[in-house]
């Protein structure tokens, strides 16, 4: 195996300062189950940020299906397996990047929300894969607030990262900017990492992280126009006003109806009247990273929208619920545009792959560190435990292995990635990995194996940022339970009566034993994974 100097950084201090008993150092060994590097597959493992199910249309149940289409992600799913029931642990982007890398729940790798600092340190599946002598990269978006630690490569966007004209840290800690849309040029470099490539006949883990479809969902200058004239579908729940659950969901600050910056979010110069019901205090920072010429081409496209909306705001013939409509159409106008840039961009690297021949060595996969509330229950953003932020899209391509356009409907977990990447490149899973290999589903033509798990866990710590309760939970392929300990209250859904989880059952005597099994088998789970007792909080 090949050493590599320089993976211990010691600015990757522990961030467990919170769990200091939970992080323990583990040894980087793994034991291949295959021999030569040529017979294992590459990895190319392409990963953006919110994006919902309800806006990719092979998912099947969106409803911008007449207007809008995500046909590269799309082909990938028609020449692949498409996960029905894949979630997150913790929907929040750095926490899910780090159930990603180590295959862990976050309380077990020490990324509990986004205040944490990631322990490059600990064992993580690019490391295992990089011993077993698998090229390693990641290009954009990281968000773990330490540098990258096991890569042979990384050029990751600071932070969130921007849109327009965006700044990429480099390797030696320098920090360069690149004119244009930030989705194409993490395509650009995706594309000229694997083209030049020192070994061609070294197997790779590549990871092509993208920052769309993530807040503040700014276009790509071509898709400024997209949509114009044309009023999208708005969701059954946009109106939710919270009966039958949680008083928590009440105090929540992520609607569309209150919850947006005039300028950041609705592109505004300045402060429309007070009635228009935005908040002020974060301008639109991607604009004024523009260059002049950009910012025509944006104001061509936004100031006449605004205007029309401000004369009639200005002749009062805007209601509070038609305001609250034109904040939604802005929104998942704006959301849908950054998503076709991404699609296309998929495309472009399926392309290359097609035409180099690397296609038909490599694994494809497409997930999102989360799902997204599109209006549902009136919100915008993540963090709740319900089915929009916590589902996520997970779709895998593998030619000649994996049977094209199959569904799976297993149960499955982000903290799964990691030992599955283990298995593709002939490693044993390491014991203390807490998720599971989805090899088993793959090599079962998609069909759920027996002995997979029933039910899954989820954990939300509630940091300050939109207020959303701290609460943990289970899931089986039926039935949602979780627990909000601020207010001491339990939350008990039947997803196949009431999908779009709008009454809380725990109170029902009619699903009382129901409800007492799943409060039995939410104990049973945190003790599986060792979760502390007065976690979340």
């Amino acid at each position: 195996m090949r050493t590599h100097p320089g993976d211990e950084n010691e600015n990757n201090t522990s961030p467990m300062h919170r769990f200091p008993s939970i992080l323990t150092a583990v040894a980087l060994t793994a034991t291949p189950l295959a021999t030569a590097k040529e017979e294992r597959p590459n990895i190319i493992f392409i990963f953006s940020d919110d994006h919902a199910l309800q806006a990719i249309t092979s998912y099947g149940d969106s409803r911008y299906e007449d207007y809008f289409q995500t046909p590269n992600i799309d082909r990938l799913a028609a020449d692949g397996a498409l996960f029905v029931n894949s979630y997150c642990a913790n929907s929040i982007c750095g926490p899910s990047r780090a159930n990603v890398l180590t295959g862990k729940h976050s309380v077990h790798n020490g990324f509990v929300d986004n205040s944490s600092r990631f322990d490059g340190n600990q064992p993580t599946v690019n490391k295992y894969l990089r011993e077993a002598d698998y090229e390693t990269a990641i290009i954009g978006k990281w968000h773990l607030v330490t540098e990258p630690v096991g890569f042979d490569h990384w050029e990751i966007l600071p932070g969130q990262g921007s849109y327009w004209n965006p700044d990429f840290i480099q390797m030696d800690g320098s920090t360069e900017r690149f004119e244009g849309y930030v989705t194409d040029i993490i395509t650009d470099k995706t594309i000229d990492w694997l083209e030049n490539r020192a070994d061609k006949d070294q197997p790779f883990l590549l990871m092509s992280q993208h920052k769309a479809p993530h807040r503040n969902w700014m276009p790509a200058e071509r898709h400024l126009m997209l949509f114009e004239g044309i009023d999208l579908p708005v969701p059954e729940t946009l109106f939710d006003d919270y009966s039958n659950r949680s008083v928590a969901l009440k105090e929540q600050q992520m609607m569309i109806a209150d919850h947006f910056f005039w300028g950041w979010d609705m592109f505004f110069h300045e402060a429309p009247p007070e009635e228009a019901g935005m908040m002020g205090g974060l301008e639109n920072r991607e604009y004024q990273r523009m260059t002049p010429l950009q910012q025509r081409s944006f104001d061509y496209a936004y100031g006449p929208r605004q205007q029309r909306f401000l004369d009639d705001l200005a002749a009062g013939k805007l209601s509070e619920k038609d305001i609250t409509r034109w904040k939604y159409q802005r929104y998942i106008k704006n959301y849908l545009r950054t998503i076709k840039a991404l699609d296309e961009n998929i495309g472009r690297l399926l392309d290359h792959l097609d035409e180099t021949g690397l296609a038909e060595n490599t694994i494809v996969i497409y997930s999102s560190d989360q799902g997204f509330y599109l209006g549902e229950k009136g919100w915008y953003d993540k963090r709740w435990m319900f089915e929009e932020s916590f589902v996520m899209p997970f779709i895998l391509r593998w030619p000649g292995v994996v049977e094209p356009g199959i569904r799976p409907e297993a149960l499955i977990q982000n903290i799964d990635y990691a030992p599955t990447f283990m298995e593709v490149a002939g490693l044993e899973v390491p014991e203390d990995m807490q998720g599971h290999s989805l090899m088993p589903i793959l090599k079962n033509h998609g069909e759920t194996p027996e002995g997979w798990r029933e039910e899954l866990y989820y954990f939300y710590t509630g940091e300050g940022v939109h207020r959303v309760a701290a609460h943990d939970g289970v899931r089986t392929d039926r039935y949602k339970v979780f627990y909000l300990p601020r207010t001491d209250e339990w939350q008990f859904f039947d997803l196949v009566e009431d999908p779009n989880e709008l009454r809380s059952l725990h109170d029902d005597p009619d699903y009382a034993d129901i409800f007492s099994e799943m409060k039995a088998l939410y104990h049973e789970v945190r003790a599986r994974y060792e979760i502390p007792e007065g976690l979340p909080n």
